[in-house]
């Protein structure tokens, strides 16, 4: 059975911002994977998993 996409959590530890990657888009961000779409600053990892009940505070950072 499959949960559909799975995420990586994280906060940006310089502006804040909670946001999240999609597991499947590792080899496309590559070294970008993680960084905040807003400043540029590596994130803090937080979780990482399927959608959870807080999942709408987390920005998705797509393609």
């Amino acid at each position: 059975m499959s949960w559909g996409v799975g995420f990586f959590y994280y906060r940006c530890p310089n502006c804040n911002k909670k946001f999240k990657y999609a597991q499947d888009l590792i080899s496309y961000f590559g070294d970008e994977f993680g960084l905040c779409p807003d400043c540029g600053t590596m994130g803090t990892y937080v979780k990482d998993g399927p959608r959870g009940l807080d999942d709408n505070e987390y920005f998705e950072v797509e393609e």
